[in-house]
């Protein structure tokens, strides 16, 4: 993984997942092609359930229409892992980074993660040690941030998910992360009246705590100047 060098950071408000997943590939195009430096993407999505590489049928035991009744698309995507549901008030990060060692990166996102967590007065720690299931990040036994990645050509896409200020009822009607029984929280189940609110701070802990993580300086960009950047990558492949 590069060390000393810029992570370009998009704040991007909400942004559909579908479109989220076409940005992550434009972004990863440039970054293959070393047009613009290592990059994350900072954003909140309507709701969405995802599935990872890994996800089995029996995850959504309510059978997928009855999801999609209720205004919950269900999208398969190429990171690593299990369903997983995102929604307002939850903050995603996408790292579009080079590496060389994905075991390593994502204990980094976890560490990130963690400290992001202890500065808001939340104890949390990471148990990917404790197998590929149990990735992300978790207050006592209850998960408070999932991770999910895919690594192609040594760039990553996809990333992690903290549970900020987010309805955690749709998570209860699936399988979460494929762990039957599992707890999910957040940042305001945890804290209470203290935790509402806090979207704004978080994102920028988080967005710092994962350059620090990843040995780079942080540098805030306009998605129009990230956009341009991937445009020109596309004009000169073509």
């Amino acid at each position: 993984m590069s060390s000393g060098g810029e992570l370009w950071v998009c704040h991007l408000g909400t942004v559909d997942y579908p479109e989220s997943l076409a940005l992550q590939e434009r972004v990863r195009a440039a970054r293959l092609a070393n047009a613009i430096p290592d990059a994350m993407l900072v954003l909140e999505h309507p709701q969405v359930y995802t599935r990872g590489r890994r996800s089995a049928d029996d995850e959504l035991p309510l059978g997928e229409d009855w999801y999609r009744e209720r205004g919950l698309d269900i999208v398969r995507v190429d990171r690593g892992g299990r369903i997983t549901y995102h929604g307002p008030g939850q903050l995603v990060g996408y790292p579009i980074v080079r590496i060389d060692d994905v075991v390593g990166y994502i204990r980094k996102l976890e560490r990130a993660l963690v400290e992001v967590l202890a500065q808001e007065g939340v104890v949390a720690r990471g148990r990917s040690e404790d197998g590929r299931d149990y990735i992300g990040v978790w207050v006592a036994d209850r998960k408070i941030a999932s991770i999910g990645v895919h690594v192609s050509r040594g760039v990553t896409t996809h990333g992690w998910a903290l549970n900020v200020d987010n309805d955690l009822t749709p998570f209860s009607w699936v399988v979460a992360c494929g762990l039957a029984g599992v707890t999910m929280t957040s940042l305001a189940q945890e804290l209470g009246e203290r935790g509402r609110g806090r979207m704004p701070c978080v994102r920028r802990r988080a967005a710092f705590q994962m350059a620090q993580a990843l040995g780079l300086r942080q540098r805030l960009v306009s998605r129009s100047r990230l956009e341009a950047a991937a445009a020109r990558v596309v004009t000169v492949s073509r």
